[in-house]
């Protein structure tokens, strides 16, 4: 794997004197952050939704593995006789209006990439908007969902929540440990003890809960029926490409898989034009499944991608589905004495 150029991200995360200059941007950006959130969760409770809302997101600027554990929220719920809904920021979407549904023949373009990824993992309603109240509210207007899920919003005051998912980048952690931009946290560490749950990806530590990814048979971009079993990347060499907030995690699993990779590293939610992958058209590619749909209109016949699936221990379900029905019955409770005056 070829080094890369030192950013202010990498420097975020090895260190750098010179971002001692930023501390004090840091400050204002905690104040302002603080003031924000004060003003946001006033409209919140002025929100006032029947169903739980569960928030995922995570402290850090970039990927954690939200979109995987949203993923396997929404499908685990669905087991238990649920009906989950998601709504989503949609970034990189570019869409004319919002709110605006996920559907079949939705484009990354258009609505983002996570939400499209979600939405085909998942077949939940999913409801891309700016502003999630918005989505929420239209959400629940157009299905009967029984619970919402918001993918990274846990920094979206405006939207009330009745409990909180932290998602927890296992190998990076926290970088240096500052608030942007001397350091990639969106809120101080401190805000992780009013979470319900941390979810860490990757080996937990204290009250964390561990996750992981596991990949399984890659799958052609182009012909999604054509499948390239893992056991045969051994010592075969393949362009990686990856567009998400931590690529080097991704590139670490392929060569621990055995290929032998050339990285090509974009921008978080970038995307992609074939111009941008001309090169390697009649190469052997392998990528994310957060890129690969928005590759697929130009793929060559020989790109591929890793998709991944998120485990976590029976037991974190158990409890969080225990919470919920607790959360459930508090509404119900609160519904009813509503109706009675």
């Amino acid at each position: 794997m070829k080094p890369n150029k030192f950013t202010l991200v990498e420097y975020w995360y090895k260190g750098h004197f010179l971002l001692n200059c930023l501390r004090p941007l840091s400050w204002l950006f905690i104040l302002i952050a603080n003031l924000r959130c004060k003003l946001l969760q006033q409209q919140a409770r002025r929100v006032n939704i029947k169903v739980p809302i569960i928030v995922v997101g995570n402290l850090t600027v970039g990927g954690s593995g939200k979109t995987p554990f949203v993923i396997w929220l929404a499908n685990m719920l669905k087991q238990h006789g649920y009906k989950p809904g998601i709504v989503s920021r949609g970034y990189g979407g570019q869409a004319s209006e919002y709110p605006i549904s996920v559907t079949a023949i939705s484009s990354a373009e258009n609505i983002g990439d996570e939400p499209l990824l979600i939405y085909k993992q998942t077949q939940c309603p999913v409801v891309v908007d700016p502003i999630r109240v918005n989505a929420m509210q239209y959400l629940l207007a157009q299905h009967r969902c029984d619970v919402v899920i918001s993918d990274d919003g846990l920094q979206h005051y405006a939207l009330p929540r009745d409990m909180e998912v932290v998602v927890i980048d296992g190998l990076r952690r926290f970088g240096n440990g500052y608030c942007l931009p001397a350091g990639p946290l969106r809120e101080p560490v401190s805000r992780l003890k009013k979470a319900d749950y941390l979810v860490c990806n990757g080996n937990g530590q204290g009250d964390e809960i561990s996750m992981t990814l596991a990949p399984s048979e890659l799958i052609n971009v182009k012909n999604p029926a054509l499948r390239y079993p893992l056991q045969k990347l051994e010592h075969q060499a393949f362009f990686a490409v990856a567009g998400i907030g931590n690529p080097l995690r991704f590139f670490t699993l392929l060569e621990r898989l055995g290929a032998k990779i050339e990285t090509r590293i974009f921008p978080d939610h970038h995307l992609y034009q074939l111009s941008d992958l001309q090169d390697l058209l009649n190469k052997s590619v392998i990528m994310t499944e957060k890129d690969a749909v928005k590759c697929k209109e130009f793929a060559g016949d020989n790109w591929w991608y890793l998709p991944v699936q998120a485990k976590l221990p029976e037991a974190f379900a158990e409890r969080l589905l225990k919470r919920l029905r607790q959360i459930i019955t508090v509404k119900a409770y609160l519904a009813e004495g509503e109706r009675h005056g």
